[in-house]
């Protein structure tokens, strides 16, 4: 997933110092104003692609060892980072919410500043910014809400940290709910105009490094990459609250974690990002890159993960997804795909993806589509169905 973006209403500080400040995809996706004469926000890549200071961050040139709890928690010498927390939940009686929890911080100057800028006197002086983005999905209700906040990254506005895990904007957090402090049981807490969730989540399964031992390629380019693990199946209980009432659930969620400088190539306009997790005990992580002045997909990779948690990367050539159904949104005439075939060659997979409601645009500073997914199909085996995850930008 990816994800960044510029606020026209940030801080008069991150303007002054000529910065993009990040959000995400599911993933790595910036957001940029538009146009003054264009009043429908239109995400664009521009943050994630090179700029004249990309030079002096560090960049996802070649395979490095992951450290844990370590990588868990900020890594300020890279431009952009998140912690991307989707899931699908339900009541005893079955009722479905899916749910959003995205935290994102951006360097605001490299890290050669960093160290001078963060010892001037006075305790606001800031080098990160943080934004976060909280957004439910109510299906019985026909009902999709977004929320954002952003922050400085001082004061205990906003921060990262990973021991004790714990990454924040104001009173939206994830943290830790183990004793060791570790990130693979958590909390995630966030609330807004009568809309809540407070959710524990387990993982129940290895840690996911994407690409080549988690180096993941955006294009041929060198650096053209992000550092990109994922938990995968995490066991989800807790409480989400709406203005219809507070409901018990449970289910399952994802997390994405992704940190890069310059990821995207130039003629990159936009991405469709999949999480799949199967009832089988299976996921499928895919993403496709596309081309700026025809659509067609420039880059595309994904990660088979079996049950017992083996991993086995999907090129661009086994995957085909084709749109079956689209939706324009009456709010930002965008048009959104919201239903698709996959189909995965080496398995002999095909399943029928579908939008639990057509609606989930994110209409925030910047636009975009993600939202709760329910598929269907067959593959070798038999039948197979489960829920998912989709992200789209640049529509």
């Amino acid at each position: 997933m990816f994800a960044l973006v510029t606020m026209r209403r940030v801080f008069r500080a991150a303007a002054s110092v000529g910065v993009l400040a990040a959000l995400s995809v599911g993933g790595w996706w910036v957001l940029r104003p538009s146009p003054a004469q264009d009043d429908a926000a239109r995400a664009t890549v521009a943050g994630l692609q090179r700029d004249e200071r990309s030079h002096r961050f560090a960049r996802a040139l070649q395979p490095v060892p992951f450290v844990f709890p370590k990588d868990h928690g900020p890594h300020d010498d890279f431009q952009t980072e998140w912690w991307y927390y989707t899931g699908n939940v339900f009541t005893p009686e079955g009722r479905h919410f899916g749910y959003q929890l995205t935290f994102f911080r951006r360097a605001l100057v490299p890290p050669d500043e960093q160290a001078r800028l963060e010892a001037r006197d006075s305790r606001l002086a800031f080098t990160q910014l943080y934004f976060a983005h909280f957004a439910l999905t109510d299906t019985d209700a026909n009902d999709h809400v977004a929320f954002e906040r952003y922050s400085r990254g001082v004061a205990g506005l906003a921060g990262a940290q990973a021991q004790p895990f714990r990454v924040f904007v104001h009173n939206w957090s994830v943290a830790s709910a183990r004793a060791d402090g570790d990130a693979t049981r958590v909390r995630l807490v966030a609330e807004q105009d009568g809309y809540a969730i407070d959710l524990t989540l387990e993982s129940q399964k290895p840690i996911v490094l994407h690409g080549e031992r988690g180096l993941s390629q955006k294009s041929n380019t060198p650096g053209n990459a992000s550092y990109y693990y994922s938990m995968t199946r995490l066991a989800t209980q807790g409480r989400i609250t709406t203005p219809r009432g507070t409901f018990e659930v449970r289910g399952q969620s994802w997390l994405d974690r992704e940190w890069s400088t310059s990821a995207l190539d130039d003629d990159v306009e936009g991405w469709d990002w999949f999480s799949l997790q199967f009832d089988d005990g299976r996921e499928i992580m895919f993403f496709k890159l596309r081309q700026r002045e025809t659509s067609n997909t420039t880059f595309a990779k994904g990660t088979l993960i079996e049950a017992d948690g083996r991993t086995t990367l999907l090129k661009q050539d086994a995957v085909h997804v084709r749109v079956l159904d689209r939706w324009r949104s009456p709010h930002s005439g965008a048009t959104y795909p919201v239903r698709w075939q996959l189909r995965v060659l080496p398995l002999d997979l095909e399943v029928e993806i579908r939008a639990r409601i057509p609606d989930q645009e994110m209409r925030l500073t910047q636009r975009y589509w993600e939202g709760a997914v329910t598929f269907a199909g067959r593959d070798a085996r038999g039948a197979v169905q489960g829920v998912g995850y989709v992200e789209m930008t640049g529509y």
